[in-house]
């Protein structure tokens, strides 16, 4: 594989034939029944649905509508989250397992009764998903998951091939899944939301919320959305509550290429039970078949340069496939929690006023969409089913703990790490569209030299609790390697948790 094959800048499928309207910034202080910060699956379904029975929502994003993970995922609507089922089953019993499938299953069904009454055209069909493997370890594992799929009376299905054209000793599958255009979904919802008067603010960026009679989101230039409830559904909690939110989740990125194949995809949707991780799926794309690979997983900050993921999967799509073209590439940042469920509802037990969903662990479109119900009834003061479940609060012994300790040594160890590393200090070697971490005048200082020549300094000590961060070659980002804080070159902060950018060092001389 040639290194020009690959598309120069990652941009993803979804974003470049479906335009979501553009709305301006904030710039005056408003009050509102609720304040939702975020602006993807879970913030503009709860718009819809809280818009809907009445009342006065408004949405601010930081940046523009669903570019964040929503813009940027694979787009399945399914409750095969992996090998999960008879995992669940063992830390949280029969009923608890049943609810976490039944809360997916009850999302892919929202979401297809949405596309029916609203006649939203975005590519949404059934598809068979698939669990696979080729390796002689994993067929236990798939044997072990058919049965909790049994004991959770999920329709499921042992097999030893599957359609796409791969060497596999086990396959399991979940009939009746699916997959969409999640940008033209929400597009439609987004429309719907405006004309139940829903105030869409970009640009904005909330920073924390203060209290007085009711709670106030503040934002980075100091105006306010006075309201009575808060959502926080900006992938990570732009507002901790002494929750600590970021010891009790662990950030991973991964990534995706868009080829076009010489032959037909045969339908379904197909993720390998080993590492690395192979997801595959086919949308539309001009009348043809678009493939979508993905994978490649990894904690944020950490492992080998990025770009060497892209092209892993680059060599694996020539490997099993003809592949006539490479069209596009992107990353996505995921948040998976201790015990794999996500954090869904009150930000603290005795909270009432603050809400949040985070910790999806890849699955967004089922998690994002059942946070939006949840949430929705917990502010109109309906039961849920899931909100035990799903509770933020919640800290279960077994695997949280040693989770817990593992994940909060791995922060420590490169806490350390970046402190005492060496790093080059020879600048004008530095080649165009490149970056390099160099001590200068005794720091530890982030170097990007742009295609015209000029450099970009930034300190690379992360905002959030001083780790130091890392260069991501693939997006052209730096990354924490602690926490998943992610900066542009410039320094200014793309995802939290970090609130304040990078410092700017202006003289290298």
């Amino acid at each position: 594989m040639e290194n020009s094959s690959i598309p120069q800048f990652p941009e993803p499928y979804w974003r470049e034939n479906s335009k979501i309207p553009s709305f301006d910034k904030l710039n005056e202080s408003v009050k509102t029944d609720v304040g939702i910060v975020g602006g993807g699956i879970t913030g503009i379904t709860s718009a819809y649905l809280l818009s809907r029975q009445g009342l006065q929502v408004t949405l601010v994003d930081a940046g523009v509508l669903v570019n964040g993970t929503t813009g940027h995922t694979t787009a399945k609507i399914t409750a095969q989250h992996g090998l999960v089922y008879d995992e669940l089953i063992n830390h949280f019993g029969v009923e608890k397992a049943t609810l976490y499938y039944q809360a997916a299953e009850e999302a892919k069904q929202f979401i297809e009764t949405t596309v029916k009454e609203l006649g939203i055209n975005c590519d949404f069909q059934k598809e068979d998903a698939y669990i696979y493997t080729n390796e002689d370890n994993f067929i236990k594992q798939l044997e072990l998951e058919k049965k909790a799929y049994d004991q959770l009376s999920i329709s499921g299905e042992l097999t030893n091939s599957i359609p796409l054209d791969l060497p596999v000793k086990a396959a399991l599958i979940m009939k009746e899944q699916a997959q969409f255009h999640p940008i033209k979904y929400l597009k439609a919802l987004v429309k719907e939301c405006v004309k139940n008067g829903v105030k869409f603010y970009e640009n904005t960026t909330a920073v924390d919320i203060e209290y007085n009679k009711h709670p106030s989101i503040v934002m980075r230039d100091g105006n306010r959305v006075t309201c009575r409830y808060v959502i926080a559904a900006s992938h990570f909690p732009f507002y901790d509550k002494e929750s600590f939110y970021f010891s009790r989740m662990y950030p991973e990125r991964s990534y995706l290429i868009a080829i076009k194949a010489d032959h037909n995809f045969p339908g379904g949707m197909y993720i390998n039970a080993e590492s690395p991780t192979r997801s595959i799926r086919a949308t539309e794309h001009n009348g043809k078949k678009l493939w979508l690979i993905g994978g490649e997983n990894h904690k944020t900050g950490q492992g080998i340069p990025t770009m060497e993921h892209y092209k892993a999967l680059y060599n694996f799509a020539e490997n099993h496939f003809t592949v006539k073209d490479y069209l596009y590439r992107w990353s996505a940042q995921d948040l998976t929690t201790l015990d794999k469920v996500p954090y869904i509802g009150r930000i603290t037990k005795n909270e009432d006023a603050v809400f949040i969903a985070t910790g999806f662990r890849k699955w967004g479109m089922t998690n994002g969409t059942i946070s939006g119900k949840i949430i929705c009834d917990q502010i109109l003061n309906k039961e849920n089913v899931y909100s035990e479940l799903f509770s933020p609060s919640r800290f279960q012994a077994d695997p949280s703990v040693r989770k817990f300790i593992k994940m909060n040594t791995d922060v420590a160890k490169h806490l350390v790490k970046g402190k005492m590393e060496y790093t080059n200090s020879d600048v004008s070697k530095l080649e165009p569209d490149n970056a390099m971490v160099a001590r200068i005048k005794g720091n530890r200082t982030g170097v990007y030299k742009d295609k015209e020549n000029e450099l970009h300094m930034v300190d690379t000590t992360c905002t959030h609790l001083g780790c130091e961060v890392e260069w991501n070659s693939g997006d052209r980002t730096w990354d924490c390697p602690c926490h998943g804080s992610r900066f542009s070159y410039t320094g200014d902060v793309i995802e939290g948790p970090a609130k304040k950018p990078l410092k700017k060092i202006e003289d290298h001389s």
